[in-house]
């Protein structure tokens, strides 16, 4: 067959001309004869070797490695590079699920600050069994104000860092007030949570909140919580219902696109409750 030009070979391969002058420069694929006039010859043949070049290409291995294995011809190189990949990929894997799951949070957050009851609403829903990961920032939020919160979440933040959590998560953050100091009417609270998914997280680092029924109260400053949690629980005794189960705050939308100046948040205030 009558040689190739650096055009008909690149026709033939689906790939560019400049392609073959990078591979020619990096001797990975010489070509077969080069005339005076420097045009580039190759046979019909090398499109073998080509083949192989991007197959490795396409299995995630640099051009660097290529030749390196090309040129050893070592099998154990290729394998171990190709093991390698394969951790790579499947961390990657796992990036673009938590990735999914936070849009998909993220559009239900949206979703819900779009259809929540107007602020005061107090309301009886069923909420299925959730999972927690919480922390006790040793700092009674009760007794400050927005930049201590601000300052609560840093902690937060930082623990799921270092307890190797998915990022992702660090959104809608809520506060627990335990049901004894709930009964007393006595605001202290310093544990903060979020929820996350269970097969996501180690297990000792999970709290479970059992499906239940409850009364909420909705609340679109950070600063009523306190006055609504009052509202809430005067409710409870109205209606003749008993609290059983911690107090939740818990951010049900966390989209700071108000004004900038401080995170805008609406809160669903919840009490477990049995008739």
């Amino acid at each position: 067959m009558d040689p190739l030009t650096i055009g008909r070979m690149a026709s033939l391969n689906q790939i560019s001309e400049q392609t073959l002058r990078l591979y020619d420069k990096m001797n990975l694929l010489k070509p077969k004869t080069v005339a005076g006039n420097n045009y580039r010859f190759y046979d019909i043949k090398q499109c073998a070797k080509l083949d192989l070049i991007q197959y490795m290409k396409s299995l995630g291995m640099t051009l660097n490695e290529i030749k390196c294995h090309l040129d050893k011809k070592d099998m154990n190189l290729i394998k171990g590079i190709l093991k390698q990949r394969e951790e790579q990929i499947e961390e990657e894997i796992k990036e673009l699920k938590y990735k999914r799951k936070a849009i998909e949070r993220t559009l239900t957050s949206i979703e819900i600050y779009e259809a929540v009851p107007p602020d005061g609403t107090i309301a009886l829903e069923f909420m299925r069994k959730r999972y927690m990961y919480c922390i006790d920032s040793k700092v009674n939020i009760y007794d400050h104000g927005i930049d201590m919160y601000e300052k609560v979440l840093r902690d937060l933040k930082t623990r799921l860092i270092s307890d190797r959590l998915p990022q992702t998560y660090f959104c809608n953050a809520g506060t627990v007030l335990h049901l004894k100091d709930l009964l007393k009417r006595n605001f202290y609270s310093t544990e903060v949570f979020v929820f996350v998914d269970k097969e996501d997280v180690e297990r000792d680092l999970v709290k479970e909140i059992p499906s239940h029924m409850y009364l909420s109260i909705y609340c679109d400053k950070f600063e009523n919580e306190v006055p609504y949690a009052k509202r809430l629980l005067e409710e409870i005794e109205a209606k003749g219902y008993t609290p059983c189960g911690d107090y939740l705050c818990e951010a049900i939308s966390d989209i700071p696109f108000t004004d900038g100046k401080e995170r805008g948040m609406y809160l669903r205030l919840q009490v477990p409750i049995k008739y």
